[in-house]
């Protein structure tokens, strides 16, 4: 669901960070809050009003979003859930969980701690703004207290809405696994009704766009858009999680891979082994011992009149935590670190080479799993299929 997550900070023991897209939805917030929101429900301020106005309306919006999150990830914590961090991205937030609830209870109590965090600031900043109105605060200061108030009402609101990943399609998730005792079926169930929810608001939003409501229509697209998207995605990463609890990297790496000596020349590099094996990273062994790894990019920096002096040795990357993994990893967080990051790491026992896991190895073996056991997880995940 993420690109790189960038690190804010820590907040009680769990660490903020924002996707690439929330830059993109700042610059939304605060160009759709002084061109449309505030002039439109207070007319006849300055422009350079309306622009702080909007600033602090977005940060303030991004307050509500991180205080919903966390206590989304304090009620997981409760319950035993390890939470890997709050990501903010395009449309909202996530706590990241590395696994599955245990019940439907600690489902329904997570979900439903998200909407009521909100409610409860969209009921104090209505507080503040009767409060500030009522000690003669200028307009613009209660306008912003009073569109925090609202807009946290509205996440609420809307989180409340029976589509997966939404908190209320968690709840209906909740609902229907305590019902059926299948959570991996829930999950398709409820991940329908989300994506259907999505396709719903992306035809309200072309039409608002066709009727004139530029701005609102273009809004309900986006996040019939996102909304849609996140269904699937967090229906996968659902599944992944269930097939992969207590697997480990050993068991999806590819094993025996090729290395190569950090004495052999780069064109010797190129022509035994780039275009003969077709791989795109080949790990470099020296004496038994794994020293490092060389890849297309390394290659690719050495002018091709050089590469017949120049050993790997010289240009390979040194073996580090950023490209190795323990073989006794759990796969699934190794999955999601790998989401974030590199694609393909070097698997190792000690210091001693035994595989290399990629990303592509990890949705074969999600697809084998499914491909056994059959019924329409296996269509519906998009996992790529054995020998794709």
């Amino acid at each position: 669901m993420f690109g790189r997550k960038i690190k804010l900070f820590d907040l009680l023991g769990f660490e903020v960070g924002i996707d690439a897209s929330w830059v993109l939805l700042a610059i939304l917030v605060v160009w759709s809050l002084a061109f449309g929101y505030f002039p439109a429900f207070h007319p006849d301020l300055s422009p350079s009003a309306y622009w702080w106005m909007a600033v602090v309306g977005a940060i303030g919006l991004f307050f509500s979003i991180v205080f919903h999150e966390f206590s989304h990830a304090l009620v997981a914590r409760r319950y035993g859930l390890r939470i890997s961090g709050i990501t903010l991205f395009l449309f909202g937030g996530v706590a990241q969980m590395t696994e599955e609830p245990k019940d439907p209870k600690t489902e329904l109590l997570m979900a439903a701690a998200g909407p009521l965090a909100s409610f409860v600031l969209a009921g104090a900043f209505y507080a503040i703004g009767l409060a500030a109105q009522g000690l003669g605060a200028p307009e613009p200061v209660t306008a912003v207290v009073s569109y925090l108030a609202v807009i946290n009402a509205v996440l609420g609101g809307f989180n409340l809405v029976p589509a997966f990943p939404l908190d209320g399609g968690r709840i209906l998730r909740a609902a229907l696994w305590l019902r059926s005792g299948n959570l991996r079926q829930a999950s398709r169930t409820a991940s329908r009704t989300g994506a259907a929810f999505g396709v719903g608001l992306m035809v309200l939003g072309g039409f608002n766009v066709i009727t004139g409501n530029f701005i609102g229509g273009m809004w309900w697209f986006l996040i019939g858009l996102f909304v849609r998207g996140a269904a699937g995605s967090s229906y996968q990463q659902s599944v992944a999680k269930d097939l992969l609890a207590g697997v480990k990297v050993a068991h999806v790496m590819t094993g025996n891979p090729i290395a190569v000596p950090p004495r052999l020349t780069l064109s010797g590099l190129v022509g035994d082994y780039f275009y003969k094996t077709h791989h795109k990273l080949y790990p470099v062994v020296d004496d038994g011992e794994l020293i490092g790894a060389v890849t297309l990019r390394e290659v690719s920096q050495v002018p091709e009149e050089e590469r017949g002096t120049v050993p790997v040795g010289q240009v390979m990357q040194r073996v580090g935590p950023d490209n190795t993994v323990q073989a006794n990893r759990d796969a699934l967080a190794v999955m999601a670190e790998m989401q974030r990051g590199r694609s393909r790491l070097m698997v190792v026992e000690g210091r001693r080479l035994v595989g290399i896991v990629a990303l592509k190895d990890i949705a074969r073996y999600l697809s084998l799993r499914l491909e056994l056991e059959g019924g329409p997880d296996a269509r519906e995940t998009g996992f790529e299929r054995p020998g794709d």
